[in-house]
């Protein structure tokens, strides 16, 4: 059921632009020459964030801050195996899935740790990430209410996570 959905939401697009008699390549060649200066705009933010994550991992940073705050992770019920993992989620979603390809290969698939780590990269998303993206194309420069709402509910994410997947 769910391969149709896509092919009939734009056959009703197409249906529906041709009863407003909008002319649908024109709107969607107007549509991609917006996008272009926006993507220009964006990819500062991007190489930014990438380029952090990165010299996180490589300066080992981020592995010094998984083993200082692992007592505090603990104590909300994550495993200090995954404390990395819930550190850089936020910042680099290629990132956390080579995380957890290395947590599949250490503890595999089937263990608390291996399930616990899929279900925080499906409940959680790479919140800075998303900032970046759609607040550079925004007049809205100002996050002081968004990303901490946005980590504390990828936090929360991860405690249930962590609970659901030590009860089941």
């Amino acid at each position: 059921m769910s391969i149709y959905i896509l092919p009939v939401l734009f056959i009703f697009i197409f249906i529906y632009a041709r009863i407003k008699k909008v002319n649908t390549y024109q709107s969607f060649i107007n549509g991609t020459k917006g996008a272009i200066p926006l993507v220009i705009d964006i990819f500062p933010y991007l190489v930014a964030i990438i380029m952090m994550v990165q010299i996180m991992r490589v300066s080992g940073l981020s592995g010094l801050l998984s083993t200082g705050l692992a007592p505090i992770f603990g104590f909300m019920g994550i495993p200090k195996e995954l404390v990395e993992l819930v550190l850089l989620k936020p910042f680099s979603g290629s990132g956390a899935l080579a995380l957890l390809s290395d947590i599949y290969t250490q503890y595999g698939t089937d263990s608390f740790v291996g399930r616990a780590a899929s279900v925080i990269i499906s409940s959680s998303d790479t919140v800075f990430y998303i900032s970046t993206l759609y607040f550079s194309g925004t007049s809205i420069k100002k996050l002081s209410y968004a990303i901490p709402v946005a980590l504390l509910a990828s936090l929360a994410a991860v405690v249930v996570s962590c609970l659901i997947c030590r009860v089941m």
